[in-house]
């Protein structure tokens, strides 16, 4: 692993085996080193979607208002 401060994650079994069985036709020695590149994969794509997306804080009464002024609602 690239980082020298570690917390421990517990794992179910059948993901741990799962990786066990990939480890061979992978360039990582442990399912840590694995895991560890697997997760930093993921993340590091979920952060970038989430950066794309501009999100502005909507008040949702001035949303039922909007709504009601152009008669989507009755209220």
């Amino acid at each position: 692993m690239s980082s020298k401060e570690t917390t421990s994650v517990d794992l179910p079994d059948r993901i741990v085996s799962r990786v066990e069985d990939r480890l061979s036709r992978t360039e990582f020695e442990t399912p840590a080193d694995y895991i560890t590149y697997v997760m930093e994969e993921v993340l590091y794509r979920v952060e970038k979607e989430t950066e794309d997306e501009d999100f502005e804080p909507v008040d949702e009464e001035e949303v039922k208002d909007r709504l009601q002024s152009l008669g989507y609602l009755n209220e």
